[in-house]
């Protein structure tokens, strides 16, 4: 199925690498004009090379602040891609409070924050829109060292159910995405031990990892 996002404006969090990076890629190929945020501006350096008339928004979402400071007049906003997020690697007797915070700051909070922020534009603005936020299969299915992080994603589920349906209303259709292991430069070195690799891969039906294009067929298509 051809999709256009023709005439829209879309903003994709974590847009530097992985699944974020094919996200806004796929989103301007299909039309759309798209604010790519990264932490890294490296990574905004080449993507603009890659894909010109991206905007890109070099920001840390794991500071509330500056996230404000950054988004606060980033204009109006059709889909947002929630996908920004960190997998600190700890066992659960190790879990540092550095670690704890971090992971929740990035993954949880700023889906708080920037979903407010483009929720409310749509809804001033009195027009339809679409959110996705992007999870994991380990929000479901615990996995060694991976207690903060699955924390966070068990969390954006019911946030995700919470938005849908205070924001359903004012037609802003909200869903979430859990994929496997995507092969990203994260999720390759989540997956780097065997033994642990072997596991995950038995949790799976197919009994292999995602690559980063298999996250398209997945996500939900916006409709407005």
């Amino acid at each position: 199925m051809q999709l256009s996002f023709s005439g829209m404006r879309a903003l994709v969090t974590g847009a530097g690498k992985g699944i974020g990076r094919d996200t806004v890629k796929a989103l301007q190929a299909s039309g759309a004009r798209v604010v790519a945020v990264s932490l890294t501006n490296a990574d905004l350096v080449s993507l603009s090379k890659e894909c010109p008339g991206v905007e890109p928004l070099c920001v840390d979402l794991g500071d509330w602040e500056a996230t404000e400071r950054a988004l606060g007049g980033v204009g109006p906003v059709d889909l947002l891609v929630n996908n920004a997020a960190v997998a600190l690697m700890q066992p659960f007797l190790e879990v540092t409070k550095e670690a704890f915070d971090r992971s929740f700051n990035v993954n949880l909070r700023s889906v708080f924050q920037v979903s407010q922020m483009v929720a409310r534009g749509m809804i001033d603005r009195g027009v339809p829109g679409s959110i996705v936020n992007v999870s994991s299969m380990v929000a479901d299915v615990p996995f060694p060292s991976l207690a903060a992080y699955s924390s966070t994603k068990g969390a954006m589920t019911m946030l995700t159910k919470a938005m849908a349906m205070e924001l359903g209303p004012y037609k802003i259709r909200v869903n979430l995405v859990n994929p496997t292991v995507v092969l990203t430069a994260m999720g390759k070195k989540v997956s780097a031990d065997p033994e642990f690799s072997r596991k995950l891969k038995e949790r799976h039906p197919l009994r292999k990892f995602a690559e980063v294009e298999d996250t398209f067929l997945l996500a939900p298509v916006p409709t407005f």
